[in-house]
């Protein structure tokens, strides 16, 4: 049974390393991430990668909170450039809403976030990126005025 989102009772902040276990799990929450993602893991690569996006005023790793717990989360990075007249970017990535909670606005509400953020950062363009497989995401986004206007690419460096 779903549980009805009260939007009045969350909030945002930035994580620290004591909620990597709980990033972790909402990143493996997801079909594509369940079989890539080490939930409960130890491993270094994990912390390291904290540590260094902890560590960059270029990126902030919001959680949102909802009664004291960790619901969602998401990564905004401000990428300064010298295309469309030096327009900052932000660029939103690993968004993940707690599946218990999806489709009651919270996703909506926590890209408002994002793009409230990116505005008082001084950015003129937000920008993601979503699998093609995630075509209901793609609608999502879609909703809140963001335009599929680029194709993108990735090339994989390791297995």
């Amino acid at each position: 049974m779903k549980v009805q989102a009260d939007l009045s009772k969350l909030s945002i902040r930035r994580a620290v390393k004591a909620d990597l276990p709980r990033l972790l799990e909402l990143i493996a929450d997801d079909d594509l991430g369940k079989n890539r993602e080490g939930v409960g893991s130890d491993e270094a690569c994990y912390v390291e990668a904290f540590d260094r996006i902890s560590a960059d005023s270029n990126q902030f790793l919001m959680v949102a909170e909802m009664d004291g717990r960790i619901i969602a989360m998401q990564q905004v990075t401000f990428i300064p450039g010298l295309s469309r007249k030096g327009a900052t970017r932000a660029m939103i990535e690993s968004v993940r809403v707690d599946g218990y909670l999806r489709g009651q606005g919270i996703g909506h509400w926590f890209i408002q976030q994002a793009v409230q953020l990116a505005r008082e950062r001084g950015c003129k363009l937000v920008q993601l990126t979503s699998d093609k497989k995630r075509i209901q995401a793609h609608r999502f986004y879609g909703s809140m005025g963001f335009v599929a206007s680029h194709e993108g690419f990735k090339l994989q460096l390791e297995n």
